[in-house]
């Protein structure tokens, strides 16, 4: 099992960006790689509460998790410490051993110049999940999730 560290800087306020990570509207806009649409089926921000996302490729595609088009996760948030720190724990909904597997994402936020440093660690990616897929999917989201709250 692998893992990916992303570090972006988000110019905006450490609340905001804590807000973000917890709002389904604005979880469906930014937690989302370029190229394919969210659909939020469940999220229940709390610890110990359900997340459940599709993520669906914009173009016909056969490289999909769930189904050809699709990549479902369901998951648990595991700890949430407000204006700080997000973890969760999900896994693929997939019938493909290579990518079953729970895997843990913490988003840790602190101070800094100008605004927030946001640190996203995302470990024990199952072995058929690609570390630099992983990353560049991750920088993709967290460049909308910068956009969104910069742009308040």
């Amino acid at each position: 099992m692998s893992s990916t560290r992303i570090r972006r800087h988000v110019n905006a306020p450490r609340a905001s960006v804590y807000r973000a990570l917890l709002d389904e509207r604005s979880v469906t806009a930014w937690r989302v790689p370029d190229g394919m649409t969210s659909h939020v089926h469940v999220f229940d921000p709390r610890e110990g509460g359900s997340v459940r996302i599709s993520l669906t490729y914009d173009a016909p595609t056969e490289t999909g998790k769930t189904t050809a088009q699709t990549d479902t996760y369901h998951g648990r948030f595991v700890k949430l410490v407000p204006d700080e720190q997000v973890v969760e724990v999900v896994e693929f909904e997939t019938e493909d051993p290579a990518l079953r597997g729970e895997m843990t994402i913490t988003i840790t936020l602190s101070d800094a110049e100008g605004g927030t440093d946001l640190l996203a660690v995302h470990e024990g990616l199952p072995s058929g999940v690609p570390p630099a897929d992983n990353e560049t999917g991750w920088r993709m989201s967290l460049a909308k999730l910068a956009a969104l709250v910069e742009a308040v």
